[in-house]
């Protein structure tokens, strides 16, 4: 069966775009060559976790001749081993017997909870006040840095199984960050001065519509918010929809904003993700990188390091070779943070450290912009430099990119050597009693503050 006999949902109109949902997972695994009992199990991981995709992924970037092995299968659609059979095998039970809806989602609702849906602090630590009020929707991690989630913005054109923010997609209002009220943004941005570079994300807000999209830049621009340098917007809309700055009706219109954005005097860095060199190679996405380039903006590449997907160094270095070829800039590896599936795309610390060695060390040194692995943790991003042996024994050298305490970015520190770690939380200090990020309430750190007992406490 093809895409074209498979009914997608209603396209909006003179876009083109067609996206496939759950409800379409049993023909389309069908085409990978799933038999029945396989696909009920993917149909019961996508009960908990989300799936969308479009037809450009699925006739541009599968290879489905390598299905269900291919790469980018894997990125996308739910694998039945990524849910532990205690989760995934009573949902399975459930649908097999045709149960009621509310009873289905009940049981994922319940596995849901224990996949640490919101990682690193992001509703208990990251949200900041206004008027002594919580500020939905944004989020204040690191001092020069807002993070705002348009309410309009929280879905994707195709969602990663991967993607630490499933929890925006899945129906549960409890669980999104969103926002509509720039009014609030921007009188909380006017109160901070330290604050110089606002970063748009999601879901993605290139879903957006350009008059939409507006409505969160264009305020950004107001000469009384001077301090804001850079405006980003975080994308995976290059890999997974390049029309949308191509053919979409609004294409047009989405890059005049971009360039008034570098009129404005400000920098607009698109933050796109690309998970595998695949992504790269359609002639749509290096048109659409042509286009946005020439609105006067720059395009910075990241994405994680996956088991499976792109879990080696060859892998890399042919994405960061490709991306400076179409004038992109390679800024970030991180590792698989430590939430939804963690334990099945998760790459041992030790082997991130090897991948991004033997790719960094194969490319020139316009490509070694990039930094990482990275772990993006409650305290900020932890790099992982390498494996040191110190009198005979190995130990992780780390050191912090950004950090809630700007007093510790670029501070080196070691941790015990553990070849099956795979996040921060399963490591331990060397040569000290804690890691520097630890708070010492006899140093004057805050006793009351519990964000460095969430940092050991273990996922899920």
């Amino acid at each position: 069966m093809t895409v074209q006999q498979i009914s997608p949902v209603i396209p909006a109109q003179g876009r083109g775009f067609r996206a496939y949902t759950a409800k379409h997972l049993d023909q389309l695994t069908a085409r990978a060559g799933l038999a029945e009992p396989e696909r009920l199990a993917v149909r019961a991981v996508a009960t908990v976790l989300p799936f969308r995709t479009n037809d450009y992924v699925l006739e541009h970037l599968i290879d489905w001749s390598a299905a269900p092995a291919d790469p980018v299968y894997r990125l996308v659609f739910p694998q039945a081993d990524m849910l532990p059979p205690e989760d995934l095998e009573p949902i399975v039970a459930l649908l097999a017997r045709g149960a009621p809806e509310r009873e289905v989602q009940a049981a994922a609702h319940r596995v849901r909870m224990r996949l640490n849906p919101h990682p690193a602090g992001q509703l208990a630590l990251n949200v900041p006040e206004l008027a002594d009020e919580p500020l939905p929707g944004v989020q204040h991690k690191y001092a020069e840095t807002v993070l705002v989630f348009p309410k309009q913005g929280q879905t994707c054109h195709a969602y990663c199984t991967y993607c630490f923010r499933w929890a925006q997609f899945i129906g549960e209002p409890d669980l999104k960050m969103a926002t509509d009220d720039m009014s609030r943004v921007i009188t909380y941005l006017r109160a901070h001065r330290e604050v110089t570079s606002v970063l748009i994300t999601g879901g993605d807000p290139m879903i957006m519509g350009a008059a939409v999209l507006r409505r969160y830049i264009e305020p950004l621009l107001d000469p009384t918010l001077e301090h804001i340098e850079s405006v980003r917007i975080g994308t995976k809309s290059l890999a997974y929809w390049p029309q949308r700055f191509l053919s979409d009706p609004d294409a047009d219109d989405t890059l005049r904003l971009f360039e008034q954005v570098n009129a404005a005097g400000k920098t607009l860095a698109l933050m796109a993700h690309f998970s595998h060199p695949r992504e790269l190679a359609p002639r749509p996405v290096s048109a659409a990188i042509g286009r946005i380039r020439a609105a006067g903006a720059v395009i910075r590449t990241q994405a994680p390091l996956i088991r499976s997907i792109n879990d080696e160094p060859a892998c890399w270095s042919s994405m960061w070779q490709t991306q400076l070829r179409l004038g992109l800039v390679p800024y970030y590896m991180f590792v698989e943070r430590d939430t939804g599936p963690q334990g099945y795309f998760a790459v041992p610390l030790a082997r991130a450290a090897e991948i991004y060695r033997d790719a960094y060390s194969s490319v020139s040194g316009l490509c070694r912009t990039v930094r990482g692995p990275s772990m993006s943790a409650t305290p900020g991003k932890v790099c992982v430099d390498g494996v040191a042996e110190i009198g005979g024994q190995k130990f992780f050298a780390l050191h912090m990119i950004q950090a809630r305490d700007a007093s510790l970015v670029g501070r080196p520190f070691f941790a015990q050597f553990d070849p099956e770690a795979v996040w921060l939380s399963d490591l331990r200090p060397a040569f000290a009693d804690r890691f520097p990020f630890e708070i010492d309430a006899q140093q004057g750190g805050d006793p009351d503050s519990d964000w460095d007992v969430e940092l050991l406490a273990p996922a899920g």
